[in-house]
Protein backbone atom coordinates (compact mmCIF):
# COMPACT_ATOMS: atom_id res chain seq x y z
CA UNK A 1 0.00 0.00 0.00
CA UNK A 2 1.16 3.59 -0.61
CA UNK A 3 2.99 5.60 2.04
CA UNK A 4 0.23 8.20 1.93
CA UNK A 5 -3.31 8.01 0.50
CA UNK A 6 -3.54 8.04 -3.32
CA UNK A 7 -6.52 9.24 -5.30
CA UNK A 8 -7.96 6.00 -6.60
CA UNK A 9 -9.47 7.61 -9.73
CA UNK A 10 -5.96 8.32 -11.02
CA UNK A 11 -4.81 4.69 -10.98
CA UNK A 12 -4.70 2.31 -13.91
CA UNK A 13 -6.10 -1.19 -13.52
CA UNK A 14 -2.57 -2.61 -13.37
CA UNK A 15 -1.51 -0.16 -10.66
CA UNK A 16 -4.55 -0.85 -8.52
CA UNK A 17 -4.12 -4.62 -8.95
CA UNK A 18 -0.47 -4.41 -7.90
CA UNK A 19 -1.28 -2.41 -4.76
CA UNK A 20 -4.07 -4.79 -3.79
CA UNK A 21 -1.90 -7.84 -4.43
CA UNK A 22 0.78 -6.33 -2.21
CA UNK A 23 -1.81 -6.13 0.57
CA UNK A 24 -2.70 -9.80 0.12
CA UNK A 25 -6.03 -9.26 -1.70
CA UNK A 26 -7.14 -11.87 -4.26
CA UNK A 27 -7.05 -10.82 -7.91
CA UNK A 28 -10.84 -10.84 -8.34
CA UNK A 29 -11.19 -7.88 -5.99
CA UNK A 30 -9.69 -5.48 -8.58
CA UNK A 31 -12.53 -5.80 -11.14
CA UNK A 32 -15.08 -5.66 -8.31
CA UNK A 33 -13.68 -2.33 -7.09
CA UNK A 34 -13.42 -0.91 -10.61
CA UNK A 35 -17.04 -1.87 -11.26
CA UNK A 36 -18.08 0.05 -8.15
CA UNK A 37 -16.03 3.09 -9.20
CA UNK A 38 -16.94 3.28 -12.87
CA UNK A 39 -19.80 0.88 -13.54
CA UNK A 40 -21.94 1.91 -10.58
CA UNK A 41 -20.31 5.37 -10.14
CA UNK A 42 -19.96 4.77 -6.41
CA UNK A 43 -17.99 7.41 -4.52
CA UNK A 44 -18.12 5.88 -1.03
CA UNK A 45 -15.98 2.88 -0.10
CA UNK A 46 -18.29 1.99 2.78
CA UNK A 47 -21.14 1.31 0.34
CA UNK A 48 -19.23 -1.24 -1.78
CA UNK A 49 -21.26 -3.95 -0.12
CA UNK A 50 -19.88 -7.05 -1.88
CA UNK A 51 -16.44 -6.26 -0.44
CA UNK A 52 -15.56 -7.54 3.04
CA UNK A 53 -15.49 -4.91 5.77
CA UNK A 54 -11.73 -5.18 6.29
CA UNK A 55 -11.11 -4.47 2.60
CA UNK A 56 -13.43 -1.47 2.69
CA UNK A 57 -11.50 -0.18 5.68
CA UNK A 58 -8.22 -0.84 3.86
CA UNK A 59 -9.43 1.16 0.85
CA UNK A 60 -10.67 4.06 2.99
CA UNK A 61 -7.34 4.21 4.82
CA UNK A 62 -5.08 4.07 1.74
CA UNK A 63 -7.06 5.83 -1.00
CA UNK A 64 -8.96 9.04 -1.60
CA UNK A 65 -11.90 9.26 -3.98
CA UNK A 66 -13.54 12.65 -3.51
CA UNK A 67 -14.94 14.48 -6.55
CA UNK A 68 -14.49 18.19 -7.29
CA UNK A 69 -16.85 20.45 -5.38
CA UNK A 70 -19.38 22.30 -7.54
CA UNK A 71 -19.22 26.03 -6.76
CA UNK A 72 -21.59 27.34 -9.44
CA UNK A 73 -23.66 26.15 -12.39
CA UNK A 74 -24.77 28.36 -15.27
CA UNK A 75 -27.30 27.43 -17.93
CA UNK A 76 -30.59 25.58 -18.18
CA UNK A 77 -31.06 21.83 -17.80
CA UNK A 78 -31.95 21.36 -21.48
CA UNK A 79 -29.10 23.48 -22.85
CA UNK A 80 -25.38 24.00 -22.42
CA UNK A 81 -24.39 24.09 -18.75
CA UNK A 82 -21.12 25.37 -17.35
CA UNK A 83 -19.84 24.03 -14.03
CA UNK A 84 -17.28 25.76 -11.86
CA UNK A 85 -15.47 23.21 -9.69
CA UNK A 86 -13.27 23.73 -6.67
CA UNK A 87 -10.43 21.23 -6.33
CA UNK A 88 -9.03 19.89 -3.07
CA UNK A 89 -6.42 22.66 -2.85
CA UNK A 90 -8.98 25.41 -3.53
CA UNK A 91 -8.10 25.98 -7.19
CA UNK A 92 -10.98 26.48 -9.62
CA UNK A 93 -11.59 24.86 -13.01
CA UNK A 94 -14.46 24.93 -15.50
CA UNK A 95 -16.27 22.10 -17.25
CA UNK A 96 -18.97 22.51 -19.90
CA UNK A 97 -21.75 19.97 -20.54
CA UNK A 98 -23.32 20.12 -24.01
CA UNK A 99 -26.44 18.01 -24.56
CA UNK A 100 -27.41 16.73 -27.99
CA UNK A 101 -28.34 19.38 -30.52
CA UNK A 102 -30.81 18.16 -33.19
CA UNK A 103 -29.66 20.99 -35.45
CA UNK A 104 -26.12 19.60 -35.39
CA UNK A 105 -26.52 15.87 -34.94
CA UNK A 106 -30.07 14.99 -36.02
CA UNK A 107 -33.30 14.51 -34.11
CA UNK A 108 -32.37 11.03 -32.88
CA UNK A 109 -28.96 11.95 -31.51
CA UNK A 110 -28.28 11.16 -27.87
CA UNK A 111 -24.83 12.74 -27.91
CA UNK A 112 -23.86 14.36 -24.62
CA UNK A 113 -20.49 16.05 -24.85
CA UNK A 114 -18.32 17.15 -21.95
CA UNK A 115 -15.66 19.79 -22.44
CA UNK A 116 -13.04 19.20 -19.73
CA UNK A 117 -10.12 21.21 -18.42
CA UNK A 118 -6.57 19.86 -18.24
CA UNK A 119 -4.86 22.68 -16.31
CA UNK A 120 -5.68 25.36 -13.76
CA UNK A 121 -5.25 28.42 -15.96
CA UNK A 122 -2.98 28.43 -19.01
CA UNK A 123 0.56 29.59 -19.73
CA UNK A 124 0.27 29.96 -23.50
CA UNK A 125 -1.15 33.48 -23.56
CA UNK A 126 -3.58 33.41 -26.49
CA UNK A 127 -4.65 37.05 -26.64
CA UNK A 128 -8.38 36.39 -27.00
CA UNK A 129 -8.74 33.77 -24.25
CA UNK A 130 -9.81 34.19 -20.62
CA UNK A 131 -8.08 31.01 -19.42
CA UNK A 132 -4.69 32.64 -18.99
CA UNK A 133 -5.80 36.01 -17.63
CA UNK A 134 -5.37 34.86 -14.04
CA UNK A 135 -2.17 33.01 -14.89
CA UNK A 136 -1.18 29.37 -14.94
CA UNK A 137 -1.33 27.64 -11.58
CA UNK A 138 -0.68 23.93 -12.12
CA UNK A 139 -1.49 20.81 -14.12
CA UNK A 140 -4.53 18.75 -13.25
CA UNK A 141 -3.97 15.18 -12.14
CA UNK A 142 -5.57 12.31 -14.03
CA UNK A 143 -7.94 11.87 -11.08
CA UNK A 144 -9.03 15.53 -11.32
CA UNK A 145 -9.65 15.17 -15.06
CA UNK A 146 -11.71 11.99 -14.65
CA UNK A 147 -13.41 13.52 -11.60
CA UNK A 148 -14.89 16.29 -13.74
CA UNK A 149 -16.85 13.72 -15.73
CA UNK A 150 -18.07 11.82 -12.68
CA UNK A 151 -19.08 15.03 -10.91
CA UNK A 152 -21.03 16.36 -13.91
CA UNK A 153 -22.80 13.04 -14.41
CA UNK A 154 -23.86 13.05 -10.77
CA UNK A 155 -25.12 16.63 -11.00
CA UNK A 156 -26.81 16.30 -14.39
CA UNK A 157 -28.15 12.76 -13.86
CA UNK A 158 -26.98 11.91 -17.37
CA UNK A 159 -24.15 9.84 -18.80
CA UNK A 160 -21.53 11.55 -20.95
CA UNK A 161 -21.00 10.03 -24.39
CA UNK A 162 -18.24 12.25 -25.83
CA UNK A 163 -15.21 14.00 -24.33
CA UNK A 164 -13.39 17.01 -25.72
CA UNK A 165 -10.24 18.38 -24.13
CA UNK A 166 -11.06 21.96 -25.06
CA UNK A 167 -11.52 23.47 -21.60
CA UNK A 168 -9.00 25.43 -19.59
CA UNK A 169 -5.34 24.77 -20.30
CA UNK A 170 -3.18 23.26 -23.04
CA UNK A 171 -3.68 19.47 -22.84
CA UNK A 172 -0.35 18.61 -24.46
CA UNK A 173 1.47 20.68 -21.83
CA UNK A 174 0.12 18.13 -19.33
CA UNK A 175 0.81 15.15 -21.55
CA UNK A 176 1.47 12.42 -18.98
CA UNK A 177 -1.67 13.11 -16.95
CA UNK A 178 -3.66 13.60 -20.16
CA UNK A 179 -2.76 10.15 -21.46
CA UNK A 180 -3.40 8.52 -18.08
CA UNK A 181 -6.85 10.15 -17.95
CA UNK A 182 -7.62 9.06 -21.52
CA UNK A 183 -6.74 5.47 -20.59
CA UNK A 184 -9.21 5.58 -17.71
CA UNK A 185 -11.90 7.32 -19.77
CA UNK A 186 -11.52 4.89 -22.67
CA UNK A 187 -10.84 1.50 -21.06
CA UNK A 188 -13.63 -1.08 -20.68
CA UNK A 189 -12.66 -1.35 -17.00
CA UNK A 190 -13.01 2.44 -16.67
CA UNK A 191 -15.58 4.85 -18.10
CA UNK A 192 -15.69 3.01 -21.43
CA UNK A 193 -15.97 5.93 -23.86
CA UNK A 194 -14.78 4.95 -27.35
CA UNK A 195 -11.45 6.42 -28.45
CA UNK A 196 -13.04 8.04 -31.51
CA UNK A 197 -15.40 9.87 -29.16
CA UNK A 198 -12.48 11.50 -27.35
CA UNK A 199 -10.94 14.61 -28.95
CA UNK A 200 -7.86 16.47 -27.79
CA UNK A 201 -7.45 20.08 -28.88
CA UNK A 202 -4.03 21.73 -28.94
CA UNK A 203 -2.89 25.24 -29.76
CA UNK A 204 0.01 23.73 -31.69
CA UNK A 205 2.65 21.90 -29.62
CA UNK A 206 4.28 20.24 -32.61
CA UNK A 207 6.45 17.64 -30.82
CA UNK A 208 3.48 16.43 -28.77
CA UNK A 209 1.28 16.17 -31.86
CA UNK A 210 3.82 13.75 -33.29
CA UNK A 211 4.08 11.84 -30.03
CA UNK A 212 0.28 11.67 -29.82
CA UNK A 213 0.20 10.30 -33.36
CA UNK A 214 2.49 7.44 -32.34
CA UNK A 215 0.36 6.22 -29.45
CA UNK A 216 -2.02 3.36 -30.39
CA UNK A 217 -5.45 4.72 -29.41
CA UNK A 218 -7.62 6.13 -32.21
CA UNK A 219 -8.35 9.33 -30.31
CA UNK A 220 -9.16 12.36 -32.41
CA UNK A 221 -7.14 15.57 -32.78
CA UNK A 222 -8.31 19.15 -33.15
CA UNK A 223 -6.09 22.15 -33.73
CA UNK A 224 -7.00 25.48 -32.15
CA UNK A 225 -5.86 27.32 -35.26
CA UNK A 226 -7.60 30.73 -35.19
CA UNK A 227 -5.34 32.19 -37.84
CA UNK A 228 -4.62 31.00 -41.37
CA UNK A 229 -1.37 32.93 -41.84
CA UNK A 230 1.67 33.35 -39.62
CA UNK A 231 1.17 37.07 -39.21
CA UNK A 232 -2.34 36.62 -37.81
CA UNK A 233 -1.39 33.68 -35.57
CA UNK A 234 1.70 35.51 -34.33
CA UNK A 235 -0.54 38.43 -33.38
CA UNK A 236 -3.01 36.43 -31.29
CA UNK A 237 -1.22 33.15 -30.43
CA UNK A 238 2.37 33.45 -29.13
CA UNK A 239 2.98 29.72 -29.62
CA UNK A 240 3.11 30.32 -33.37
CA UNK A 241 6.45 32.13 -33.03
CA UNK A 242 7.91 28.83 -31.76
CA UNK A 243 5.99 26.46 -34.02
CA UNK A 244 4.94 28.37 -37.17
CA UNK A 245 2.29 27.13 -39.56
CA UNK A 246 4.67 25.20 -41.82
CA UNK A 247 5.85 23.06 -38.89
CA UNK A 248 2.32 22.75 -37.51
CA UNK A 249 0.90 21.58 -40.83
CA UNK A 250 3.73 19.05 -41.23
CA UNK A 251 2.88 17.61 -37.80
CA UNK A 252 -0.82 17.51 -38.71
CA UNK A 253 0.02 15.64 -41.90
CA UNK A 254 2.08 13.15 -39.89
CA UNK A 255 -0.84 12.61 -37.52
CA UNK A 256 -3.35 12.22 -40.33
CA UNK A 257 -1.22 9.63 -42.13
CA UNK A 258 -0.36 7.67 -38.98
CA UNK A 259 -3.92 7.59 -37.70
CA UNK A 260 -5.72 7.57 -41.03
CA UNK A 261 -7.98 10.24 -39.57
CA UNK A 262 -9.13 13.67 -40.56
CA UNK A 263 -8.17 16.53 -38.27
CA UNK A 264 -10.50 19.32 -37.18
CA UNK A 265 -9.40 22.95 -37.27
CA UNK A 266 -11.09 25.06 -34.60
CA UNK A 267 -11.28 28.65 -35.81
CA UNK A 268 -12.69 31.37 -33.54
CA UNK A 269 -13.93 34.25 -35.70
CA UNK A 270 -12.84 37.63 -34.30
CA UNK A 271 -14.01 40.81 -36.00
CA UNK A 272 -11.24 42.72 -37.72
CA UNK A 273 -8.61 40.14 -36.79
CA UNK A 274 -9.14 36.89 -38.67
CA UNK A 275 -12.57 37.15 -40.30
CA UNK A 276 -11.51 38.52 -43.69
CA UNK A 277 -12.23 36.62 -46.88
CA UNK A 278 -8.47 36.44 -47.49
CA UNK A 279 -8.18 34.52 -44.22
CA UNK A 280 -10.98 32.22 -45.38
CA UNK A 281 -9.13 31.49 -48.64
CA UNK A 282 -5.86 30.89 -46.79
CA UNK A 283 -7.65 28.60 -44.36
CA UNK A 284 -9.09 26.57 -47.24
CA UNK A 285 -5.57 26.10 -48.63
CA UNK A 286 -4.35 24.77 -45.28
CA UNK A 287 -7.30 22.41 -44.87
CA UNK A 288 -7.48 20.96 -48.39
CA UNK A 289 -4.31 18.78 -48.37
CA UNK A 290 -5.29 17.32 -44.99
CA UNK A 291 -8.96 16.99 -45.85
CA UNK A 292 -9.49 18.72 -42.53
CA UNK A 293 -12.88 19.71 -41.21
CA UNK A 294 -13.27 23.30 -40.03
CA UNK A 295 -15.37 24.33 -37.06
CA UNK A 296 -16.04 28.06 -37.14
CA UNK A 297 -16.83 29.54 -33.74
CA UNK A 298 -18.07 33.14 -33.35
CA UNK A 299 -16.09 34.77 -30.57
CA UNK A 300 -17.56 34.63 -27.07
CA UNK A 301 -17.08 38.05 -25.48
CA UNK A 302 -14.67 38.10 -22.52
CA UNK A 303 -14.91 40.87 -19.95
CA UNK A 304 -11.70 42.91 -19.98
CA UNK A 305 -10.77 42.02 -23.57
CA UNK A 306 -11.67 44.21 -26.53
CA UNK A 307 -12.26 41.48 -29.11
CA UNK A 308 -15.77 41.10 -30.56
CA UNK A 309 -17.50 38.60 -32.81
CA UNK A 310 -18.17 39.48 -36.47
CA UNK A 311 -21.62 40.28 -37.73
CA UNK A 312 -23.65 37.26 -38.77
CA UNK A 313 -23.33 38.26 -42.42
CA UNK A 314 -19.52 38.24 -42.14
CA UNK A 315 -19.60 34.85 -40.44
CA UNK A 316 -21.72 33.39 -43.22
CA UNK A 317 -19.57 34.94 -45.96
CA UNK A 318 -16.51 33.32 -44.39
CA UNK A 319 -18.31 29.97 -44.32
CA UNK A 320 -19.38 30.25 -47.96
CA UNK A 321 -15.77 30.76 -49.09
CA UNK A 322 -14.77 27.51 -47.42
CA UNK A 323 -17.73 25.60 -48.79
CA UNK A 324 -17.07 26.90 -52.28
CA UNK A 325 -13.60 25.35 -52.06
CA UNK A 326 -15.11 22.01 -51.08
CA UNK A 327 -13.96 22.23 -47.46
CA UNK A 328 -16.26 20.55 -44.91
CA UNK A 329 -17.06 23.38 -42.53
CA UNK A 330 -19.67 24.22 -39.94
CA UNK A 331 -20.56 27.49 -38.28
CA UNK A 332 -21.37 26.98 -34.62
CA UNK A 333 -24.62 28.63 -33.69
CA UNK A 334 -25.29 30.06 -30.22
CA UNK A 335 -24.02 27.51 -27.70
CA UNK A 336 -23.31 29.00 -24.34
CA UNK A 337 -22.73 32.62 -25.33
CA UNK A 338 -25.33 33.74 -22.81
CA UNK A 339 -23.57 31.89 -19.97
CA UNK A 340 -20.05 33.11 -20.76
CA UNK A 341 -19.05 29.64 -21.95
CA UNK A 342 -15.65 30.67 -23.28
CA UNK A 343 -12.88 28.99 -21.31
CA UNK A 344 -11.90 30.66 -18.07
CA UNK A 345 -14.54 33.36 -17.74
CA UNK A 346 -16.39 31.92 -14.76
CA UNK A 347 -13.16 31.12 -12.92
CA UNK A 348 -11.82 34.58 -13.67
CA UNK A 349 -14.96 36.21 -12.28
CA UNK A 350 -14.69 34.23 -9.05
CA UNK A 351 -10.96 34.89 -8.83
CA UNK A 352 -11.53 38.63 -9.31
CA UNK A 353 -14.16 38.61 -6.58
CA UNK A 354 -11.79 36.81 -4.22
CA UNK A 355 -9.01 39.25 -5.06
CA UNK A 356 -11.29 42.22 -4.39
CA UNK A 357 -12.27 40.73 -1.02
CA UNK A 358 -8.62 40.15 -0.11
CA UNK A 359 -7.74 43.69 -1.16
CA UNK A 360 -10.46 45.09 1.09
CA UNK A 361 -9.02 43.10 3.98
CA UNK A 362 -5.42 44.04 3.09
CA UNK A 363 -5.02 47.28 1.13
CA UNK A 364 -1.40 46.33 0.40
CA UNK A 365 -2.35 43.11 -1.40
CA UNK A 366 -0.66 42.94 -4.78
CA UNK A 367 -2.87 42.93 -7.87
CA UNK A 368 -2.11 39.84 -9.99
CA UNK A 369 -0.47 40.37 -13.36
CA UNK A 370 -2.63 39.69 -16.39
CA UNK A 371 -1.75 39.04 -19.99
Amino acid sequence: MPDEPLHILGLSRAELAALLAGAGCPAFRTPQILDWLYGKRMSDFSKMLNLPADLRDLLATNFRMGLPECVEVQGAEDTTRKFLFRLADGQLVETVFIPASPALYGDSSDRRTLCVSSQVGCAYGCKFCASGLDGWKRNLTAAEIVGQLLAVEALASERVSNIVFMGMGEPFANYQNLMRAIEILNSPWGIGIGARKITVSTSGLVPKIREFADQPLQTRLAISLHGATDDVRNHIMPINTRYPLTELMDACSYYSVRKKQHITFEFILIAGVNDSLDQARALAKLAAPLRAKINLIPYNTVQGLNWVRPEVSAQESFLRILQAQGIPATLRREKGHDIAAACGQLRLRHSDGKQEEETRKNPFAQTPLTA
